[in-house]
Parts: C-alpha cells; structure tokens; sequence
C-alpha cells in the first residue's frame, strides 16, 4: 500500500530521539548513486554514518547500511520487532514503508551514527522520510515524469513535492541539469521556506574533472550533487580533494550499469550489463551508454526486460530498443514488504515493443521464469553484446539467482 501522509510516521516515532544530522535526498534519477557517493566520501573521511535507501534489492534489510555495511539480520529484527510492536500497541496503522523508515531511524540511533544519509521513497513532502528533524542539507537530483498517480501530470507539479524536503535555514543542492521550469518551482519554493538553493555545476566542479573521462554525463552531475552536499555538511574536510577523488572512483553501487557476470546460471564467458532503468528518463541515460559502448561494435543487442505496471512501457522501449535487436521478456517475482508492486504481463512488453514499430530479429516470452529468460538470451546473444534491464525489481531477481547459485 501506498499512502502519502506524516501523521503515522511522525506517531510511529514520537519516542525516537534523532540526534544524528541527517542529508535529505530527492529526485526521480540518480537519487541512490548520490547517496552512495555522499556515504564514501564520509567513510572515506572517518565520519560514521548510516545510509537508508529504496527499493532493497535482496530483502528490505539491504535498505539499512552502517557505515557502508548492511545491518545484520539479527539487529534489523530486533528493532523492526520494536517497531511493529509501538505500531500495533498505539494502533498507528503504518504502511510497511514507514515501518521500514522508522527501524532505519531507530538503528541508526543505536549505532550512535553521526550522520545519516536518506534517501526519499516517494516524491519528498509527504514521503515518511520528510518526518526528519536534523537535515543539515537536502539534495534535489534529476526531476521527471514519474508515479504521476501519487505525485502531478507535470513535471513543475512532481518538483513541487520533491521541494517539499527543503527547510528553513537548511541549504538545498539542486541538480542544474533540471529543465528551466523545474528549478524555477525550487527556487521559488527555496525563497518561501527561507532554504538557500546550490545549483550543482559538473563543469566546474574539481572532483568532477579528476574523474570525468571514467564517468558518463549523468554521473558527473550526481557526483557534482554529492560533492557539494558533503562540503556543505562538512566544510572541514571539503580540503581532502585526494581522499574524495579516490572514494568517488572506487564507489560501487549494484544495478546501476553494472558489468556482472552470470557464468554460473548460463555459462556465458563475457560479462553482462545490468541496469534498474524504470522509466524514460533512466532508459535514455542507459541508451546511450548502450549506444556508446556497445552498439559501437557493430552487433545487435540482446535484452532481457521486464517493467513494473504503470510505467511509460513504449516510452521505454523506444529509447531501449533498436531494429535488429533481441528481446527476452520477464517478469520479475514478488517484491517483499510491497505486494502492491506488479510486473507488466511479459506478453504486453512483447506487444508494446511490436507497437513501436520495432523490427526485433528474434523473441522470447519468458512468463516468470528468470533463468529460462537468461538462458534464451546467452544463446541468441552468442558473444554479442547483452542487457538485462527495465526495473530495480528484475535487478533483485538476477541477484537472487546468482546467490542461490552459489549455495
């Protein structure tokens, strides 16, 4: 279930101090890369700190890291146990989500964590997250449509609620690359919440140009986000240029173009690209990394996709898919703590890639069926460039085959 409001969150944690600040994280893309960069760069520098972000990738606990770690399983019951217990006691009601929120705060202050960094589950204003009480920075990254349904039809309305985590006397970082529209609805509601706006500039930003030649454009931007968050947090490190730029290179964040092996489900040699784009702003960033590293080669490319209900579908696929192509089509299993999750029937993805007018050389319905999917696309692919993509939920899928793989 999905249902915006504060109220039972704010309940669910009236007895939780939060003594730790925190870095408040919105946007539609690019959201999570920034909150792994803000993590390395304060490890990096010594500064315990707790990450929550969503969706989890294996099981919800993946949400909760300290100090880059996830929490073990025995500690995440014991408070999620708190939790579920103040949530029946006082009869608050709470959605899963706010349940998961208010274990991540509750860890996080028995960890005694300096800082958290916190990822928006949905929107900003009325997403349980906004229930903080320390922010000492928000970031705004890439804005597009997206949960339209919860959030506005236009792109101005979905930057109003993600403006929503802005607070007075509290600095917002905002991605400059954001349409002009978009950053005058931020700039405005900056001014009537007395919050002072950082426009990000990849260009001038000196991590940025240490690293942009391993880096794609999208990247550099949420590198540009996070570096300008950590210096406001902590302007007394915003000196260690070395140590950022060596925690930058080195940060790894799953499901995001991430080079994977599945050797061990299909015996394929080469390497796959796996990415969680799920909507067209996400899939034209993977297509043209697509474009750049693969398509370059000459060779068709072979997908497996699989998309959550209510996405722009054809919009996806037409920035995905070529003629020539392969498709296998998937659909990913249920995705714990959010049974409202659906995937797309992997026949409509088939038909929806038909209505494009995509000429794609050779298909497979895969129904449920992860590794048949995989499986079919080692074959077709050869040692020709292949994709999995379409949902963070498939992502989770493809891990959880690998790690049955290895028991």
């Amino acid at each position: 279930m999905v249902s915006l409001e504060l109220g039972r969150i704010t309940a669910l944690l009236k007895q939780t101090p939060q003594t730790w600040n925190a870095i408040h994280v919105a946007g539609t893309n690019g959201k999570g890369s920034i909150c792994a960069y803000l993590v390395a760069m304060l490890r990096a520098n010594q500064i315990s700190c707790g990450r929550f972000t969503s969706p989890h990738l294996i099981e919800p606990r993946d949400c909760i890291t300290i100090n880059d770690s996830t929490v073990s399983e025995a500690k995440f019951r014991q408070f999620e146990a708190l939790v579920k217990k103040r949530n029946e006691e006082q009869g608050i009601g709470a959605t899963e989500f706010e349940v998961l929120t208010a274990t991540a705060f509750e860890l996080f202050e028995s960890e005694k964590v300096e800082v958290g960094v916190i990822e928006v589950g949905l929107g900003g204003k009325l997403d349980a997250t906004n229930a903080l009480k320390r922010k000492c920075v928000t970031v705004i990254s890439k804005i597009g449509l997206d949960h339209q349904s919860f959030l506005g039809n236009t792109i101005e309305e979905i930057a109003l609620q993600k403006a929503g985590i802005m607070r007075n006397g509290v600095p917002c970082v905002v991605d400059s690359s954001n349409p002009p529209s978009v950053l005058g609805v931020l700039r405005k509601h900056a001014d009537e919440t007395g919050s002072t706006v950082r426009f990000t500039n990849s260009q001038s930003d000196v991590l940025v140009e240490r690293l942009q030649d391993n880096l794609e454009p999208h990247q550099r931007q949420n590198l540009a986000c996070a570096h300008e968050a950590f210096r406001l947090a902590y302007p007394q490190y915003s000196s260690s240029i070395d140590i950022l730029t060596s925690a930058a290179r080195n940060m790894v964040w799953p499901g995001r173009l991430q080079w994977l092996s599945i050797e061990q489900i299909t015996g394929r040699k080469d390497a796959v690209l796996l990415d969680g784009a799920h909507n067209p702003q996400s899939a034209e960033v993977l297509s043209s990394f697509v474009e750049k590293h693969l398509r370059s080669l000459g060779k068709p490319v072979t997908w497996v996709l699989a998309a959550t209900q209510g996405k722009d579908l054809s919009e996806m696929l037409k920035q995905l898919l070529c003629d020539g192509d392969s498709v296998a089509a998937v659909e990913f299993g249920p995705v714990d703590q959010m049974p409202w999750v659906k995937p797309n029937r992997s026949s409509d993805i088939l038909d929806a890639a038909g209505e494009c007018g995509i000429k794609v050389s050779s298909q497979f319905d895969a129904s449920i069926d992860v590794r048949s999917a995989l499986n079919w696309a080692t074959q077709i692919a050869q040692e020709g460039p292949f994709v999995i993509a379409g949902s963070l939920y498939l992502v989770a899928d493809v891990f959880r085959l690998l790690k049955s793989n290895e028991e």
